[in-house]
């Protein structure tokens, strides 16, 4: 399997890259911390216009038509530039249920998702986790026997004052609707693996971007009159960093070709594998570039922390790193 990009798609990611740069700067993203509306209307637009949301769309449907590999190849670049928003759930919803999501795929509306939580025999219903739910146009609650639509209107939920993550404002909901059934088991799985698999992609990204950030902090800082970078134990820990962000990437792309050639193996191990290591290189790449980083890492100045944090955030969304190591063994 090869895992060079090609020509398209290295100028599909350095295209991403830029749009990213140019139109969602960090600096621009934190100054909107804390608040709902973190992508506006005009920004959610043009991501939408550059082909965010319909990726995998059929072209026949107004779409763009790639496979899953050349998806993981844009999100990975979304996942580097830390960008906010329900990305992941529009994007799945425009192929998936694309029904109970018209206009996710124009920019039209933001599409949230949320695993419905299991209950226990007679016991209170164990309470859900929702993002972005004061932007969004529709939710699509996943459960294991199928998937529903609901109008987030309908939802009765508690905004949470400091969430994990400053970039992903988070509401709690202790009963969620039932919906309007939009799909069964199938899209149900199908729904849960290319979440795997595209939440991978963004967690590399986030893999990728705190490597890069400790190795330019690691050049420019200076201790004894010498770069922090020249010293073996910083470049250790940048080494490790950077075999964790190669290993989990290489992963995610084999799940993505699995996934369109499902000839070549297991779509469901491949992209369960994927989202453990990927969950597991963002965590550990984002604890250590706060450590190459000493005092000044543990600073809200020092945007190390929101990496981590939205490590944390997204390795959830996609399935708890105990729960993708069981369905791995399981599968295997």
């Amino acid at each position: 399997m090869d895992f060079e990009l090609s020509e398209d798609e290295a100028a599909l990611a350095q295209g991403i890259r830029s749009l990213c740069a140019g139109r969602f700067p960090l600096e621009r993203l934190r100054a909107a911390e804390g608040g709902d509306g973190l992508v506006d209307a005009e920004g959610w637009t043009e991501l939408a216009d550059a082909g965010v949301f319909s990726l995998q769309l059929p072209e026949s449907a107004g779409g763009i038509g790639l496979g899953m590999a050349a998806s993981s190849v844009v999100f990975e670049e979304l996942g580097r530039a830390l960008l906010p928003g329900p990305i992941l759930a529009s994007h799945l919803a425009s192929y998936l249920v694309p029904d109970a999501a018209d206009g996710a795929a124009d920019g039209k509306v933001m599409v949230g998702a949320v695993r419905r939580p299991p209950t226990s025999g007679t016991e209170a219903f164990v309470p859900a986790l929702v993002e972005h739910l004061s932007s969004l146009g529709v939710l699509i609650v996943v459960g294991d026997d199928g998937l529903a639509a609901v109008d987030p209107a309908d939802v009765d939920a508690v905004r949470i004052g400091r969430p994990l993550d400053p970039l992903t404002p988070l509401w709690r909901v202790d009963e969620l609707p039932e919906g309007r059934p939009v799909g069964g088991a199938e899209q149900a799985r199908r729904w849960r693996r290319d979440q795997a698999v595209l939440g991978g992609a963004l967690l590399v990204g986030l893999a990728a971007g705190t490597l890069d950030m400790a190795v330019a902090y690691a050049k420019e800082r200076e201790q004894f009159g010498k770069p922090i970078g020249s010293f073996q134990a910083v470049k250790h820990m940048c080494a490790d960093m950077l075999v964790a962000a190669e290993t989990a990437r290489a992963a995610v792309h084999a799940a993505a070709v699995t996934i369109d050639q499902p000839g070549v193996g297991d779509p469901e191990r491949a992209a369960a594998g994927a989202g453990l290591l990927a969950s597991e290189a963002a965590i550990k790449n984002g604890k250590i570039c706060i450590q190459v980083h000493g005092g000044m890492g543990f600073t809200w100045e020092v945007p190390a922390h929101l990496y981590l944090m939205r490590a944390r955030v997204l390795s959830q969304a996609i399935g708890p790193v105990g729960g993708l190591a069981e369905l791995v063994a399981e599968l295997y």
